[in-house]
């Protein structure tokens, strides 16, 4: 098993599961808008100065008209028209400043929302641990991580932009009104309709984004497990078989994707049927009314532009389609929050020990019952090798003893304190973990040894697990990048094994951590074991019978329970015991 990948969660932990309310991502949006409060407020100003610009730039071409036909019949030379034409070019040049302005603070806040959600999630999945990818496939998992929180970040500037959009209709209205109250009333008897064409827009847009994300989150998952599995593929020369599987979701993919552009073509061709004829009922209206002397051509020409910015669907459409956007890859996103963290305590470990107790422990994954009732006890500064035929839950013990996991029930105390009452601190420095494929974490490979421990135990801990001769053949020894370096899955155990004797504690947990060895540096190894970490308790899951034969106790699982604890020698008498090992020699 992998370093990222342990015994997730009991089935008694909280959480909503996927798929639930929009609630809390409307809240994250709303803690998103909180974090961009001033640049949000910021983008209001602006985009509400815009919106007040564009509704005085057609009462004033109208006053420029009037002017410019009042100078043309009485033959004045238009002067009062060139001052209403500055203000109009002052207008424009102010609406063209106040939009480019609008533009960079909103690619900005976008960018910095998006990256405040990533670090969010991100720190909140690593808080959770190996619980995260039991609820959510890893694919999934970096899908909304990544493209979720890409499609969440702009929400503060969506809100601020939704705010200009509606203020620009509303605006036109009172407008029309003060031109003429009976403009506005032509309006308003066709409002209702595109009140229904926005809501219904919204309503069926957020149910093909939905889809939409998760058949992305699929997607992912796929190609993840593909790309993981790469050297199973090819060599089982199924490459055309898993190309299919990883592409299965396209076509919901394409449903849903064309779902969406149908209905916002629908939303569309309400728009341009229904507004135009709400303009030409203005423009109408106006025109009888200019027949009869009650508005001038300057007041025609300005109503019939309020008329436009009050039929402005489209761009209620654009931002209305980005909200629902914005909320669907926030309600996913939340769902991530929604994993519970493991709590702590504020409990201190006894300054010597190392007993490990599991006292009457039930693991249950996926509805299985892994670990049924256990009751085992390591005494401080033994080895305890845990075997058993694969699914006997042998990795999720090993984890439940590190607290990589919680028990359903049951408690696994350290020096009789139990781990949940521990402080965080205390029991990450008291426990350290090797695991079966170590994923390389940091830039260097001293870095990926030392993850967060004192530099200077980096060398005597490779050395002790013997790494350190492979590591210094490498062109830049221990400042070798870990990214592309070639290693063996032996060199990797090392370096994993490394990363465990570099952190000391007084517990070491190996999952499986001397699986790709060869017998010589197994053996090695294992007397490094005893001589690099005095004092320490180990707890090793084993699979051979060499590492078996070198404990002082083995606890033989069998269906969930502990069948036997005893010395290996002693227990290699059981036939049954002899076929854990399938192949292997008798006791070392």
């Amino acid at each position: 098993m992998t370093d990222s990948s342990t015994a997730g969660p009991s089935s008694s932990e909280g959480g909503p599961a996927p798929g639930g309310t929009g609630q809390g991502g409307d809240a994250l949006l709303r803690a998103a808008i909180r974090h961009s409060a001033a640049r949000c407020a910021t983008l209001c100003l602006l985009s509400t100065a815009g919106a007040g610009i564009g509704l005085l730039l057609p009462y004033v071409l109208g006053r420029a008209l009037d002017a410019l036909l009042r100078a043309h019949a009485t033959g004045a030379t238009g002067g009062d028209a060139g001052h209403w034409l500055l203000i109009c070019a002052a207008l424009v040049a102010g609406v063209t400043l106040l939009d480019c302005c609008e533009d960079v603070l909103t690619g900005t806040t976008s960018a910095r929302t998006t990256a405040w959600l990533r670090h969010r999630l991100v720190r909140h999945v690593l808080d959770t641990g190996p619980r995260a990818t039991t609820r959510f496939p890893a694919g999934d998992l970096v899908a909304r991580l990544i493209g979720g929180t890409a499609q969440a970040g702009p929400a503060p500037a969506t809100v601020a932009a939704l705010v200009a959009t509606l203020l620009t209709p509303l605006g036109a209205i009172v407008a029309l009104g003060l031109i003429d109250p009976r403009l506005a009333l032509v309006f308003l008897l066709g409002a209702p309709a595109l009140t229904l064409l926005l809501r219904s827009f919204a309503r069926a847009s957020s149910d093909c984004v939905s889809g939409y994300l998760s058949a992305q989150g699929d997607l992912a998952t796929r190609l993840t497990e593909a790309i993981g599995g790469a050297r199973t593929i090819a060599a089982a020369r199924t490459a055309d078989r898993e190309t299919a599987r990883v592409l299965g979701p396209l076509p919901e993919l394409s449903r849903q994707g064309l779902r969406m552009w149908r209905v916002q073509g629908r939303a569309s061709a309400g728009a341009v049927t229904l507004a135009p004829l709400l303009q030409i009922a203005v423009v109408a209206a106006a025109g009888l009314l200019v027949l009869h002397h009650g508005l001038s051509v300057g007041e025609l020409l300005a109503a019939s532009r309020y008329a436009v910015l009050a039929t402005g669907v489209g761009a209620l459409v654009g931002d209305l389609g980005a909200l629902v956007r914005t909320r669907a890859a926030a309600r996913r996103a939340a769902e991530v929050l929604d994993l519970p963290t493991p709590a702590y305590g504020t409990g201190e470990l006894p300054a010597h020990g190392g007993r490990l107790e599991l006292r009457g422990v039930t693991a249950r994954r996926a509805g299985r019952t892994v670990l049924d009732r256990v009751d085992l006890t390591v005494p401080a500064g033994r080895t305890l090798a845990v075997v058993g035929a694969s699914g006997a839950g042998k990795s999720t013990l090993a984890a439940l003893a590190g607290r990589l996991a919680d028990p359903d029930e049951g408690t696994v105390l350290l020096d009789g304190v139990p781990l949940p009452a521990l402080r965080r601190t205390a029991l990450r420095s008291a426990v350290g973990h090797a695991f079966e494929r170590p994923v390389l974490l940091g830039d260097t490979l001293a870095d990926t040894i030392a993850l967060g421990a004192p530099r200077d135990r980096v060398a005597p801990a490779a050395r002790a697990a013997r790494a350190d001769p492979f590591v210094r053949r490498l062109p830049d020894g221990y400042d070798t990048a870990c990214a592309g370096v070639p290693l063996s899955g032996g060199e990797l155990q090392r370096l994993g094994l490394a990363r465990a004797f570099a952190h000391g504690g007084r517990l070491l947990v190996l999952d499986d951590a001397l699986s790709s060895l060869d017998t010589v540096t197994e053996r090695e190894i294992a007397a490094a074991l005893l001589d690099h970490t005095p004092g320490a308790t180990r707890l090793i899951v084993a699979h051979r019978a060499t590492t078996a034969a070198r404990a002082d106790l083995v606890a033989w699982l069998d269906g969930g329970r502990v069948r036997a604890l005893g010395p290996h020698e002693g227990l290699w008498r059981d036939p049954a015991y002899r076929a854990v090992f399938a192949g292997e020699g008798g006791p070392a």
